[in-house]
Order: structure tokens, then sequence, then C-alpha cells
């Protein structure tokens, strides 16, 4: 199970450890973005931080309709207690989890200030 928090802007975000292939990790917060169709979304500062290797470019349609060529990089993370390997959009300034990285799990948000989000094992 993953926990985690609604901000004061009222995005679900939880923590998440992302890991270079340099064995460099980092602690990240990120926001639930059920609108995002991707696994993950990191911004640029982050990718270079920790070397991320290249995979390759998207094309992807964002939330406002316009298209977009995005560089896509491969991460390792701790999901659930278990590592995974996974593609991450570059784009933006705050890391977005998406539905791909969601699925076969169970999203539930106490939407308020403060209110809990809980990932777990879908049933």
């Amino acid at each position: 199970m993953i926990e985690g928090t609604v901000n004061a802007r009222h995005e679900a975000v939880v923590h998440l450890l992302i890991q270079g292939p340099n064995g460099r990790a980092l602690e990240i917060e990120a926001v639930v973005d059920t609108g995002f169709g991707g696994f993950l979304t990191l911004p640029a500062s982050l990718v270079v931080e920790l070397a991320l290797p290249y995979s390759h470019a998207s094309q992807v349609t964002l939330a406002d309709d316009t298209v977009a060529d995005l560089a896509i990089h491969r991460v390792a993370l701790l999901w659930d207690g278990q590592p995974r390997t996974i593609r991450a959009h570059v784009t933006g300034s705050k890391p977005l989890i998406g539905m791909l990285l969601l699925d076969g799990y169970s999203l539930r948000v106490d939407v308020k200030i403060g209110g809990r989000v809980v990932i777990e094992p879908a049933q």
C-alpha cells in the first residue's frame, strides 16, 4: 500500500523513491493525475540530476489539446515496496503519476486538505 495526502491545492500527492543507473536515489513528491495515460512525468532537472537513460521520443496530446514531442527516459522506482523500471515523460515542473503506473491498483482519495490518499492492489 502507498499512502499520501491531499495538499493545499487539492492535489493527491504521494512520495516515491526514484533511482538513476548510477545508484543515486531521490525521494520525490508526485501528484496523482488520472487524466495522464502514461506512467510518470519528471521535470528535466531530475532527469539530468539522476542521469536517467534516454529511451525514445513520443508525440503526445496535452490537456489543452496541443501536440508536443516529449523525450522519454527509463527510471527505476520503488512502487508498493517492489522495484520497477518504467518510462517517464520529461515535461513540466512537478512529477505526475499516470494511469499506467496505477494499473492493477485501486485509488482512494479523501478530497479535503490533509485528506488521505491510498493506493493499494485492486481486489
